[in-house]
């Protein structure tokens, strides 16, 4: 299979969809590997460990999308990409088609077979695609929610760990799965007073054992959610629906009960965001204010750490990639309900049910599509 990586194009996103260690293991394979020049300077790798792999280097992405067979990415494709797509290519990538009905069009209209990391599912219920980028973002968010706290940012000046005679941060964490049990290793270590809710007690459990009398676990309802913001100091948005939209846990009407300069960090704004109040900001231009609180909503957070998040990321994706490229979409899709698990979209048909729902769109199981 000819297998394709280009630079991404989103801001401020130096992730690199393949590094020159999965080069090998898909040359390894059999497969023939085509990089687009200078695609992996943004994660350190050069184009001379790119062909030392055995890749074969392309001066520009059009002439890449258009040679391949699967194109691996990182972030979605953007509007100027679409024109790029052709009828049976596999597109293998975060997508986050829940929240972007139009990247949904035109994968339909391209009839792309779309892959998405975010839906890939174990046997076991995880997410081991989605699992790196969650702790890369969830330990990301108090770092970032930190900064945004200091007064030259709009926050309220005050120090996460506080110091002696001083009173600690409280940080809110909405949701205890992957994002949000790493957001909380972070404050927690960092010295703050910590309170994580979710709906799931025996979660609450889990982390009541992880960490003891360094947090409070709350039942996530309405009353709960409202009471805890009023002190808060810094708050992380951490819901998941796999492929789906984020409830709106997050209230536009809690903001005017919360301290002035608070902090929100919105780590699922990825997938339409836990805020009311939300919407995508970038590296560039990471905040905004709303009420006197502080909202952080940058949509690719893991783009800041490039080398980490390539890395980890690489680490989870390659397997399934290998997959795929060793009996192709569909005798995968046959042989694998985890690899059935991340196709969003197939030949022009919608085969994923969350975002169908998301959308309310007509869903097609993807196994009636490949006989």
């Amino acid at each position: 299979m000819k297998i394709g990586c280009v630079k991404e194009i989103k801001n401020n996103e130096y992730r690199v969809g393949l590094t020159p260690d999965d080069v090998r293991a898909y040359v390894k394979a059999g497969h023939h590997v085509y990089i687009e020049k200078e695609a992996g300077l943004g994660s350190g790798f050069t184009d001379n460990e790119y062909v030392d792999a055995g890749a074969s280097l392309i001066d520009n992405a059009a002439d890449v999308w258009h040679l391949v067979d699967m194109m691996v990415k990182v972030k979605e494709p953007l509007p100027e990409e679409y024109p790029l797509f052709h009828d049976g290519l596999i597109l293998y990538t975060y997508l986050h088609l829940a929240a972007d009905p139009g990247q949904l069009q035109a994968l339909l209209k391209g009839k792309v077979r779309a892959v998405a990391y975010e839906t890939i599912q174990e046997t076991d219920g995880s997410l081991p695609c989605l699992a790196p980028m969650s702790q890369i973002a969830g330990r990301l968010s108090i770092q970032e929610g930190a900064k945004y706290l200091e007064k030259r940012f709009g926050g309220e000046g005050i120090l996460l760990a506080g110091v002696p005679g001083t009173p600690k941060a409280n940080v809110v964490i909405l949701g205890g799965g992957t994002v949000g049990m790493n957001a909380c290793k972070i404050a927690v270590g960092m010295g703050a007073n910590v309170t994580i809710l979710d709906i799931n007690l025996k979660r609450l459990e889990e982390l009541d054992n992880m960490f003891g009398a360094h947090i409070q676990t709350l039942v996530s309802n309405e009353s709960n959610v409202e009471r805890v913001l009023k002190d808060a100091d810094l708050v992380i948005g951490s819901v998941l629906i796999p492929g789906g939209s984020t409830p709106k846990l997050f209230k536009a009407k809690y903001l005017k009960e919360m301290k002035e300069g608070a902090v929100f960090v919105d780590v699922a704004i990825d997938q339409g965001g836990c805020g009311e109040s939300s919407h995508v900001t970038t590296h560039d231009d990471p905040v905004f204010i709303r009420e006197g609180v502080v909202h952080y909503c940058v949509g690719n957070m893991p783009g800041a750490v490039p080398r980490t998040s390539t890395i980890a990321l690489t680490n989870a994706t390659l397997r399934y990639g290998l997959q795929i490229a060793a009996s192709g979409i569909e005798e995968a899709i046959k042989k694998s309900v985890v690899i059935r698990s991340g196709v969003n979209t197939f030949d022009g048909k919608l085969t994923n049910k969350n975002v169908a729902l998301a959308h309310d769109m007509a869903y097609t199981d993807v196994l009636t599509l490949v006989g």
